[in-house]
């Protein structure tokens, strides 16, 4: 019989980890009662049953180089393929189409093509995009299994359903459906199956929880670099029980409904079927008395600080991602992430554009028209500025490189001066008959030139 793809996913998995678990405490045998019939066989694909166990009469699955790999041989009528493939694992797409690169990309264009997706899928970027976080994770899953060679081959040999198939626990219209999938039972444990797909697929939704902050800034905070603590509520580990979820000495009892094996026993017709008992998922072993601080959960509620290091040139509304800096994990494997949001409060003297700053000058009527010197506020500190006469309200100056330093570069952006000038509301006596005067010459200087058109 020519082996399927669930053949080639199951045999792969047999051959890499676990053989002696499989051939001491996993046989998968079926065995039919009637000796009479010829010798056929058939193979059972991922599909969610039970474990077949040894029957009556007939002989044992064959074996191959000394593991139990999922041949089901029995005295049946024909030979069979059955698979437990249903409409649910159609829905999603081929990880190569997802990060849109061919079967023959190496891993370098892949990795280039899932970081580009990455950052435009980002669910920080597209906040108006309700699929944004289903893409973004979809991207997420592509890329972890095809950036890995041994994954990425095994992807390719078994093709995309039989994949997700596999990994998802098998699909309903087998011939045993409703009970467990036999493939959850073989590669539980340590190193197993569902360990190996909980990693490639679930990165990103177990662990703990991500904890979303705001940090506010002063402007020249923002623009000098600083170094802040932020205190939020989050999941912390339990200190009574150390994370274990039971008080210190606590010894586990062995399980009473599967007495010890993990495993429940049932008949069913000629076969006997067998499932982990949920009583003690598999361990064999039960605990009672759990920690009343956390109530077994691993984890209380509590007040967390993290240090943080804003760098040089942040702007407003930007995010600083700050890695398991977050919420704790029940289980101790992986912190959640810490999102800090800054805020940068409004400067009375600098306004920002980028990396270009802006500020006012005031010039007297005087200086305006005459010109002379100012001291400008800079963010290195005050500094002299000639100004030309004849300046004019609104006219600006340029301060190349006072700005703030450009991110990953050596190069500064620029300063700007902007000038108003002040009209005094207020003359003595004498300012005003001066005034007047110059009004008068200005005056009389007009009448000249006039004249002096009109003769022309």
């Amino acid at each position: 019989m020519v082996r399927s793809n669930g053949a080639r996913l199951a045999c792969w998995f047999a051959r890499r980890s676990l053989a002696s678990y499989l051939v001491q405490d996993s046989p998968i045998i079926l065995k039919d009662s009637s000796p009479q019939l010829s010798c056929r066989g058939f193979f059972s694909g991922i599909c969610n049953s039970f474990r077949l166990l040894e029957p009556r009469t007939s002989q044992k699955v064959k074996e191959k180089n000394g593991i139990w790999f999922g041949a089901l041989y029995c005295d049946w009528c024909g030979k069979r393929s059955i698979h437990g493939t249903g409409s649910r694992w159609m829905a999603a797409r081929d990880y190569y189409d997802v990060l849109g690169v061919s079967k023959n990309s190496s891993p370098s264009e892949i990795k280039k093509a899932y970081y580009g997706l990455a950052k435009k899928l980002h669910p920080d970027t597209n906040k108006d995009d309700a699929d944004a976080e289903r893409k973004f994770q979809e991207v997420q899953r592509a890329y972890e299994v095809l950036k890995d060679e041994e994954k990425r081959s095994l992807y390719d040999q078994v093709g995309h359903e039989q994949f997700e198939q596999a990994a998802a626990g098998g699909g309903p219209g087998g011939p045993f459906e409703g009970f467990r999938n036999p493939f959850e039972d073989i590669f539980r444990g340590g190193g197993g199956m569902n360990d190996f797909f909980k990693n490639i697929f679930n990165q990103g939704r177990f662990g703990g929880q991500d904890v979303k902050v705001t940090l506010e800034l002063s402007f020249m905070e923002a623009v000098q670099g600083c170094t802040k603590t932020v205190t939020f509520q989050t999941a912390l580990p339990c200190e009574a029980c150390g994370g274990t979820g039971v008080p210190p000495g606590t010894r586990p009892e062995t399980c009473k409904p599967c007495k010890g094996s993990g495993m429940i026993f049932m008949q069913k017709g000629p076969f006997k079927l067998q499932s982990t008992c949920s009583q003690c998922g598999g361990t064999g072993k039960t605990v009672t008395d759990f920690c009343k601080s956390c109530n077994g959960d691993r984890v209380v509620g509590g007040t967390k600080s993290v240090m943080i290091d804003v760098m040089p040139g942040v702007d407003d509304n930007e995010t600083i991602k700050l890695y398991r800096s977050g919420g704790a994990d029940p289980e101790g494997n992986q912190p959640g992430d810490l999102y800090v949001t800054i805020k940068v409060r409004e400067d009375p003297v600098f306004r920002r554009e980028g990396p270009d700053i802006h500020v006012d000058a005031v010039l007297s009527v005087t200086q305006a028209i005459l010109g002379g010197t100012i001291q400008v506020p800079t963010l290195a500190g005050d500094v002299v500025l000639k100004v030309r006469q004849g300046t004019q309200p609104g006219q600006k100056v340029v301060l190349k490189g006072k700005g703030i330093k450009t991110r990953n570069s050596a190069f500064y952006g620029n300063q700007y001066v902007h000038f108003n000038v002040s009209i005094p509301t207020n003359l003595t006596q004498r300012q005003r008959m001066l005034i007047e005067e110059f009004v008068k010459e200005e005056q009389g200087e007009c009448d000249k030139g006039a004249a002096a058109g009109a003769l022309g």
